[in-house]
């Protein structure tokens, strides 16, 4: 019986090791209290501020984007207007979105919202600034660069802060989850 106690420690000790490495302060120690639903949650602040910075930046961007179509929509052809038009409308969506599940996601440390934060930003949002960007057929105007700029210099500065903040919350959670295996009686 000593010796399954001696193994019981040691796997415990392992499973610790392996599940709640870099979790810190977050996981509560064990203490044979029961855990209740209160926890501490642990938001990013760096990736907090910037998408603070991004939310009020965003609305100068649109209309920065809108008067410049306006400006040059006479010059381009009629695949670039349309694509265009359709550019602003997805991007206003993408990014009232993408703004929603970064805030929740990191404010409440929910792991799915910060994945759809991440994912919206690397797979659509990218993209689509990229392009306005670099595509020379879109004749851009300086104020647009500089406009498109900017938001993709928050984007490439959020990408990888939302990846370290996912990466915590994910740990986080599953640091709790294992803690409530081993205070049932279960692991």
């Amino acid at each position: 019986m000593a010796q399954a106690a001696g193994v019981r420690r040691q796997l415990d000790s392992l499973t610790r090791n392996i599940f709640l490495r870099d979790v810190g302060r977050t996981v509560p120690e064990k203490s044979g209290a029961p855990l209740t639903g209160d926890s501490e949650v642990a938001p990013s602040v760096s990736l907090q501020i910037f998408l603070y910075f991004n939310a009020f930046y965003f609305p100068f961007w649109w209309v920065c984007y809108v008067i410049m179509l306006q400006l040059k929509y006479v010059l381009l052809p009629d695949y670039y207007k349309f694509i265009l038009v359709v550019l602003l409308i997805l991007m206003s969506v993408i990014e009232v979105i993408r703004l929603y599940l970064g805030y929740s996601g990191n404010l409440q440390e929910k792991v799915p919202e910060l994945a759809g934060f991440c994912l919206l930003s690397i797979l659509l949002q990218l993209p689509l600034l990229l392009f306005l960007l670099c595509d020379p057929g879109l004749e851009p105007l300086p104020l647009e660069r500089a406009v498109h700029g900017i938001l993709t210099a928050f984007l490439l500065i959020q990408i990888p802060i939302s990846i370290f903040a996912l990466r915590k919350a994910t740990r986080h959670l599953a640091g709790r989850f294992h803690l409530l295996g081993d205070l049932d009686g279960r692991a």
